[in-house]
Order: structure tokens, then sequence, then C-alpha cells
């Protein structure tokens, strides 16, 4: 009895052993299971609207590539969108990594499903309302019975037009046809006097403007005050597995937004020769604009959260959203 209990002692000894041994590495060994894999390149989605111009100066300056090198991103490749809708798609489906976006599309987006964040701001107000010439604005009502070319539903512009429209008592799905358009479409249709009036992004009311077409009745920014519009959105994968890069691309914004403060004919010019828009729309857009760069993420959490609360209301999301949901403010504090 003695000898059978001292075995079943040894091989419950030797079983404890293999099992610690199983449970431990030596020293510098990695587990692959849970080593984060290294991020070698980013792509990046953007807008053709001056409202981005931090990404657009950054790129063509060469300073994404400049500043993530540090950090292990050898390349830095970006995708052009027409609106948000389309871009956070895009987003969901794995293509980007980093977007700048409007508010409003994002939200939606988080709402279905979307792993990302706000990290930075980007800018706030810089949209028109533009009427064809011919057209009568005698304010919000005189727009009954009229068409009106604007991005598509749950975009930044959607939202605010239809929020502003029904504080003014005038039903944006009865008393006028809101057509969704892209801004080159909205733009060409307005110049052939198929719509009566479109709202977008700066320059595209500056491009209407300047070939006589129409006139910029009421700012973005009449609607709404100090309101939101785009913002830097990072995946939920880049910020859990590599905080030092999201914090570099905060640091890398915060740069651009800076100089294109200071150097606004120069940063003209880089858009222009980036999106092939006219110089001469994208210095009068800067100049009538009642927009701003704005990277400060803390400021516009209260718009932003106002915007999902629109949103619930007009049905475009089907629960309410929390700043948690939507924010992740801890890199911006960091930086």
């Amino acid at each position: 009895m003695k000898s059978s209990a001292l075995m079943a002692i040894a091989i419950i000894a030797v079983v404890l052993l293999l099992v610690t041994a199983g449970c431990t590495q030596p020293s510098g060994t990695t587990d692959t299971k849970t080593s984060k894999a290294p991020v070698d390149s980013l792509v990046i989605g953007y807008q053709p609207s001056t409202h981005q111009m931090a990404f657009i100066t950054a790129m063509e300056k060469g300073w994404w590539q400049q500043d993530l090198a540090p950090v292990g991103v050898k390349k830095v490749s970006d995708k052009i969108f027409p609106s948000g809708p389309s871009e956070m798609q895009a987003m969901q489906a794995g293509d980007l990594d980093v977007a700048y976006v409007g508010a409003a599309p994002f939200l939606t987006a988080v709402s279905t499903g979307l792993d990302a964040k706000i990290v930075a701001g980007v800018n706030t107000q810089g949209s028109d309302l533009v009427v064809r010439e011919g057209i009568e604005y005698t304010g919000p009502e005189s727009l009954k019975g009229k068409t009106i070319g604007t991005f598509a539903i749950g975009s930044i512009q959607d939202t605010i037009l239809r929020d502003w429209l029904k504080k003014n008592n005038v039903d944006p799905d009865k008393d006028l046809m809101i057509a969704p358009m892209s801004p080159g479409d909205a733009v060409t249709a307005i110049l052939a006097g198929k719509v009566d009036a479109v709202f977008l992004p700066t320059p595209s009311p500056s491009t209407i403007v300047n070939q006589g077409k129409g006139k910029i009745v009421v700012h973005s920014g009449e609607m709404y005050p100090n309101h939101t519009c785009c913002v830097l959105v990072v995946s939920g994968k880049l910020i859990r597995e590599h905080p030092e890069i999201v914090k570099q691309i905060i640091a890398t914004n915060d740069k651009a937004v800076a100089w294109n403060l200071a150097n606004k004919d120069e940063a003209a010019v880089i858009y222009a020769n980036k999106t092939s828009a006219r110089l001469d729309d994208v210095k009068a857009s800067l100049a009538e604009w009642d927009g701003n760069w704005a990277s400060d993420p803390n400021i516009i959490v209260e718009p932003v959260l106002d915007y999902a609360k629109i949103q619930y209301e007009l049905r475009y999301i089907k629960k309410p959203l929390t700043k948690d949901d939507v924010f992740d403010l801890s890199f911006y504090q960091k930086s």
C-alpha cells in the first residue's frame, strides 16, 4: 500500500511539473497568440473639402510618412470619397484605418457596429445654402416646393438641413424635396438649373457663386451656431493595440491645422493641386466661409452628442449614443 501511495504521489508531481512548464515561457520568448502584429501601413480616408485641409496639407508635405516612421509605419496611403456615408461604409468593411469624416455619418456607422472612436476634431461649421439665380429667398418657408441638393441621408449636411427646416416649421419630407447627391453632382445640377438650391461644404458654394449661377443665402453656423462638422476617427483596433501610432496621428493633425491657419494662401495652393479645384474658388471659399479648423475634441463633445440626439429623432439611428460610445479623449489629453 505504501509503495502504491508513493507511486501515485510521484505521478501527480510529474503531472504538476508538466502543467507548470506548459504555462510558462523561457525569458525573452513571445506568445504568438497574444502578440500584437506590427502596423507597417495605414490607409486614411478623406473628402475633397476645405474642411479637411489638415489631412491634405500633411499628406502633400510628407508629414504622415515622416512622422509615423519612428513608430513603425512604413507606408501611408489615402482614399478619397464623395461624402461621409460611403466613407464610413469603407471603414466598416475594414478598408480604412483612419478617417477624416463628418461627425454625423460616423454616428450612424457606430450605431450599426463600427469599431472606432473620435480622437480629435477637424473643423467647425463651413457649409452654405446656395440658391440658384432667379430664386427669391426670403427665409426657410420660401423653400417650400423647391428641390435642394445635398449630401446623402445621415451626412452632416443632411442632418443639419433637416433639423433647421423642422425648427422653422418646414417639413423636410412633405414641404420640399431633398435630393441626395455628391458635391460634384450637386454643383452640376444647380449650374444646369435642375435643382433650386444646394447645401454643401466649402469650396463648392464658391464654385457656384463665382460662375454667376447662384448666391449664398445662409451659412451653416446660422442654422446651428458653432456646430461640429468633420472629425478625426481612428479604428478601435489601432486604439487598443497601437496607442503610440494614434498619439502621433493626433500630433500630425495638430501640426497641419496650426500650419494651415498660419499659411492660408499656401494651404489653398496645396489643396487646389491635390483636388484639381480652381484656386480662385478655394481662396474665395476660405475668405467667405464661416468655418474654422480646430483639433481639440474636448470642445466638440456637446454638439456631436446633440447630433446623435437629432439622428435618433430622425430615426437614422435606433438607439441613443453616449460619450463613451463615440469618443476616446485620453490621447488628446496626453498630447
